[in-house]
C-alpha cells in the first residue's frame, strides 16, 4: 500500500427514533472502517465548537484516527441529521447550513500526495466545500473515487454529473443509477452507459438483497452476491462499509472480483450492527485474518 488516502466531506451524528446518536456521514463511515482494517486515511471535514464536536473528536482519537484535518467552524454547528427507519431502507432529514458544508481544506504544504481521494455529494452542495475539494483536486493529481449519496434536496443532476465527469471509480445505489442514467436498458448496461459518458473506470452499483456489481465502460460486469448476516439489525452505513473496501482493494491491487467479494462481506456484517460503525476491533479481525492467508 502506498501513501494513505484523503477523505473529504461530511462527519455528523445520525438521530435514530429511540433518541440514540451515532457519529456519522459517509465519508466519516468510510474513514472509521478505513483506520479499522489499517489504512490510516486522513479525514479532511468540518465540525462546530460544540458538544457535538467535542465527541466527534473524543471519539477519533479513542479509534487512532487522525484530526489535524478536522477544522473547528465558530459560528455554525457539528453536522447531524435524523434517520428514518421505515420501510426497510433509511431515509434521513438533514438541516441546512451545518459546519461540514463550510471545509476550507487548508492542509499543510508537507501534506504528500495521497493514494487516493474519496468524496461523497452532500458536503459538495455547498459552494464553500464544493470550492475546498476543487482545490485539492488541482493540488493532488490522485485517483478520485466518488461515493454518490444523493440526499434530496441537496443535490441535482449537474452537480452529479460535473462529479462524476471528474473521477475514476464512482459508487452508488440502484435507486441512484436510476436517477442518473434514466431508461429502459438494464442496470448493467446503463452503468456502462455511464462509465463511458464520464470516463470512469468503473461504476460500481450496490443493488441492496441483490448483491452488487462493477461495470466497465464495455458493459462488462463483475457480480457478486450479497452477504446476509444472520440476524439484520438495519442497513445503515452498509454502502459506506462496502465503499472502504472496494477503495482498500484498489490500494492493495486485489483485482475487482476479489474487492467486491469482500466488499460485500463487510457490508452484510455491518448489517448485523446498529448504525454505520462499531468500536470493536474484533468486528475487522476475522476478516484481516482471512485476506491475509
Amino acid at each position: 500500500m502506498t501513501d494513505r488516502p484523503l477523505i473529504f466531506g461530511e462527519m455528523l451524528h445520525d438521530r435514530f427514533p429511540d433518541g440514540r446518536e451515532i457519529l456519522g456521514g459517509a465519508p466519516f463511515n468510510v474513514a472509521w472502517h478505513l483506520q479499522g482494517f489499517g489504512a490510516a486515511p486522513l479525514l479532511v471535514s468540518r465540525i462546530g465548537s460544540d458538544r457535538a464536536g467535542e465527541r466527534a473528536l473524543e471519539a477519533m482519537d479513542a479509534w487512532g484516527l487522525e484530526t489535524t484535518a478536522i477544522e473547528i467552524d465558530p459560528e455554525r454547528p457539528t453536522g447531524s441529521v435524523v434517520v428514518d427507519l421505515g420501510g426497510g431502507e433509511p431515509r434521513y432529514a438533514i438541516d441546512p447550513d451545518q459546519a461540514y458544508g463550510h471545509i476550507e481544506a487548508a492542509l499543510p504544504a508537507a501534506t504528500r500526495t495521497p493514494s487516493l481521494l474519496y468524496h461523497g455529494t452532500l458536503a459538495l452542495w455547498s459552494s464553500p466545500s464544493r470550492g475546498a475539494w476543487a482545490d485539492l483536486r488541482r493540488r493532488f493529481a490522485s485517483p478520485v473515487f466518488v461515493d454518490v449519496n444523493l440526499r434530496a434536496p441537496w443535490w441535482n443532476p449537474a452537480l452529479a454529473e460535473a462529479l462524476l465527469g471528474r473521477a475514476t471509480w464512482a459508487k452508488l445505489s440502484l435507486e441512484e443509477l436510476d436517477r442518473l442514467a434514466v431508461g429502459g436498458a438494464p442496470p448493467a448496461a446503463r452503468a456502462g452507459d455511464l462509465c463511458r459518458r464520464h470516463g470512469l473506470r468503473h461504476v460500481i452499483v450496490t443493488l441492496g438483497d441483490g448483491g452488487a456489481m462493477a461495470v466497465d465502460a464495455d458493459g462488462a460486469a463483475v457480480t457478486v452476491a450479497a452477504t446476509i448476516p444472520d440476524r439484520i439489525v438495519d442497513t445503515v452505513g452498509a454502502g459506506d462499509a462496502f465503499a472502504a473496501v472496494m477503495i482498500l482493494g484498489e490500494l492493495a491491487g486485489w483485482g475487482l472480483p476479489i474487492a467486491i467479494a469482500r466488499a460485500s462481506a463487510v457490508a452484510g456484517a455491518v448489517c448485523g450492527l446498529r448504525g454505520a460503525t462499531t468500536v470493536e476491533h474484533r468486528f475487522y479481525e476475522p476478516f484481516l485474518e482471512e485476506w491475509g492467508k
